[in-house]
């Protein structure tokens, strides 16, 4: 197993090119499964959760080839429709082949999904979405077994205890596409990566009215074709090389992003004290150009300040000058990072959904244990600007949502390496 050392104090500057977005990218891939034509998806990451898709996409039959970052998906006469504990275990995500699956075999075995450990993220809306399609469901032996053969238009609410699902909202659309009839979907999640999906939905022929709103209307079709799409940029990889600059005193130009994604984000890093200006041709610079203000953030559904990166802004606040309430709305017990951070010598007291961080002076490198994707980013983060050494363990985490970060840290001037941990 791998860690990353890390000797930090270093200012980062430089450029570097943000890859697409893996939560876009996913949902994206399931989607071609219903299609029998080929699809060409580019602008693709070398991620292990999208490994992970593309072993779940052979093992139904489809043929899937790579070439650089883009990926041609050939899923012509694919009759499986059983997702394998092994390869679902390992990512939430993979959950979104039921849809697709449900639409286009009118039938489906789909394990329950794995991923990060960040609390309780059950799938009922997901389970809500199918039936409100007319798909019979029932769970055996930890899968979801879905049989769609009355599958049909309609109406669904996906509004759950702390808002909208993206997932549960891509899997439901998806069904929907091959559904006859109309589906209305209501408090539908508006993320970039669910407008992503729903534009290659509709380069592949599906009639997708609402797109970007909280309302999907989706009017059944026969037969869907292939498309060819590229994926957006990674909002939560930019937000993080952001993160980097402000807490490096560094600056940092991101090529291959879309600052519309980042409002909430840039909106709070500019009141606390972040210059960011947008540039030509999809780029923006990030420059510490002052002492900056701790802050006061709530996570909410887009476009409000997001739960991914709630872990990395904690970083940041750990050594601003005094102190900053993050309370997170999304995933309440999203907070295992705390204990991590501490052993670098953050201060921070938990308090029910809230974090109350007291900035100080500076942050030791010491052994971490990454506990999820961005618990890690967050973990990387602190190394970066603490004194001597840090190890991040388990950074298996860290891979399944970032291209090559060494690389690109090394780049902008950290010094940073990849070990095995003994």
């Amino acid at each position: 197993m791998d860690k990353l050392v890390i000797e930090g104090g270093r200012r980062l500057e430089g450029t570097v090119n943000i890859s697409g977005a893996k939560n876009a990218c996913l949902p994206i891939l399931a989607a071609t499964l219903l299609s029998d034509e080929r699809s060409v998806i580019k602008n693709i990451p070398s991620l292990r959760d999208i490994s992970t898709m593309l072993k779940i996409l052979k093992n139904f039959g489809v043929r899937v080839a790579q070439d650089g970052s883009a990926i041609t998906v050939e899923p012509r006469g694919y009759k499986k429709y059983s997702a394998p504990y092994e390869l679902v275990s390992t990512m939430r995500a993979s959950v979104c082949v039921l849809g697709p699956l449900l639409a286009k075999q009118r039938k489906a075995e789909v394990s329950f999904p794995g991923g990060c450990v960040i609390g309780p993220r059950p799938i009922d809306l997901h389970l809500k979405g199918m039936r409100a399609l007319g798909a019979q469901l029932k769970v055996e032996r930890g899968y979801i077994i879905a049989d769609g053969k009355k599958l049909k238009g309609g109406n669904v609410y996906l509004g759950g205890h702390f808002g909208s699902s993206v997932l549960a909202t891509a899997n439901t659309m998806m069904a929907a596409t091959l559904a006859k009839g109309t589906t209305v979907i209501e408090n539908a999640a508006c993320e970039p990566e669910v407008v992503d999906l729903t534009q290659f939905l509709i380069k592949m022929g599906a009639k997708i009215k609402g797109e970007a709103t909280h309302r999907l209307v989706i009017e059944g079709v026969k037969k869907l074709h292939g498309a060819e799409h590229s994926v957006i940029p990674d909002r939560i990889e930019a937000g993080t090389y952001i993160l980097a600059s402000a807490v490096t005193k560094g600056d940092i130009t991101l090529k291959n992003v879309l600052p519309d994604h980042l409002v909430a984000l840039i909106d709070k890093l500019t009141e606390a004290g972040l210059e960011i200006k947008k540039l030509p041709n999809g780029a923006m610079r990030a420059r510490h150009v002052r002492k900056l203000k701790p802050l006061d953030i709530t996570t909410l559904p887009y476009p409000g300040f997001p739960t991914d990166m709630q872990a990395q802004f904690m970083s940041l606040m750990s050594v601003t000058e005094g102190i900053s309430v993050i309370t997170e709305k999304i995933y309440p017990e999203r907070f295992i990072h705390i204990s991590e951070l501490a052993r670098m010598g953050a201060d921070i007291l938990l308090e029910g959904p809230s974090a109350i961080v007291k900035g100080v002076k500076s942050l030791s490198g010491a052994p971490v244990m990454a506990s999820d994707l961005r618990a890690s980013a967050a973990l990387v983060l602190a190394g970066l600007v603490a004194k001597g050494r840090t190890d991040v363990q388990r950074i298996y985490h860290l891979d399944r949502g970032y291209e090559n970060i060494e690389e690109k840290l090394l780049k902008l001037g950290a010094n940073v390496w990849r070990e095995k941990d003994k």
